[in-house]
């Protein structure tokens, strides 16, 4: 019987293990860029993905301070943190070709698995980077938090679009460069090399996030900018801050028309 996106999608969000959930992801973006899969979406999305017994997972004001990475210790504990948002965007990525998949032409599935993908690269690098450091994935406690934003928006495509990609990872592109500039001045250049490429491709995930967006806004006959910032405010507990950076946001397609008048 033929596999559907539902059930790769499940298999994907339903495996905990880390190094097996990037094992799979690859193997069912592969598996579709093939053709096996059957464009149907028969199956629930989980509400919560599974999780590995490590990392522990704390709420934010329980979380211990990182500091900036100049020590040792200190980039360890910036690059586990990393590592556990790319392993959690992994699944962000999933749910969105999963759970919102069969309202959109089926290169929206193409995107996010694509986005999936490289979340698992993203995640297996850093993972990498911390053995190397003498460390793992699942050493420190881990941010309990970053599903949430999955769970406010599991109702609206929009909302999800609206919040995810293009709040959360949008954030990345303000905070990274600098990120980048503290590791090559401890002279650790192989992490800095790891998180320029995610920089680089973190501006593409922007941008699927806003095309889809502003497709679906121009297909309700929503004004795309001030539908964002409805949803942004109505569903994101956190607040826009600056400094932004605009232009890879604007690289991305997220101008300040959408984010200026609620920053």
């Amino acid at each position: 019987m033929t596999v559907t996106i539902a059930q790769a999608v499940r298999s994907v969000l339903l495996t905990a293990d880390p190094a097996t959930k990037v094992k799979r992801a690859r193997q069912v973006v592969r598996d579709w860029r093939s053709g096996k899969f059957a464009h149907a979406f028969d199956f629930a999305m989980p509400d919560r993905p599974a999780r590995p017994a490590e990392p522990e997972l704390l709420p934010p004001n329980r979380m211990p301070r990182r500091g900036k990475g100049g020590s040792e210790r200190g980039r360890i504990a910036l690059i586990h943190a990393l590592a556990h948002i790319e392993f959690v965007a992994i699944d962000l990525a999933f749910d969105m070709a999963g759970r919102f998949g069969d309202r959109f032409p089926r290169s929206f599935v193409d995107d996010w698995f694509a986005v999936g993908a490289d979340e698992a690269m993203h995640f297996a690098l850093l993972d990498r980077r911390l053995r190397s450091l003498g460390s793992r994935y699942g050493a420190l406690p881990a941010h309990a938090g970053l599903w949430e934003s999955a769970e406010a928006t599991a109702h609206d495509p929009l909302a999800r679009l609206a919040v995810v990609p293009m709040v959360l990872e949008a954030r990345g592109l303000d905070v990274t460069p600098a990120t980048i500039e503290r590791f090559a001045a401890a002279g650790d250049t192989a992490t800095a090399r790891i998180l320029d490429r995610i920089f680089r491709d973190e501006i593409r995930h922007v941008a699927y996030g806003t095309k889809w967006f502003e497709s679906a806004c121009n297909d309700l006959n929503l004004t795309p900018e001030s539908h964002w910032q409805a949803l942004v405010t109505r569903h994101f507990r956190g607040v826009l801050k600056p400094p932004f950076n605009d232009s890879a946001r604007e690289a991305a397609g997220l101008t300040r028309d959408f984010y200026a008048s609620i920053a």
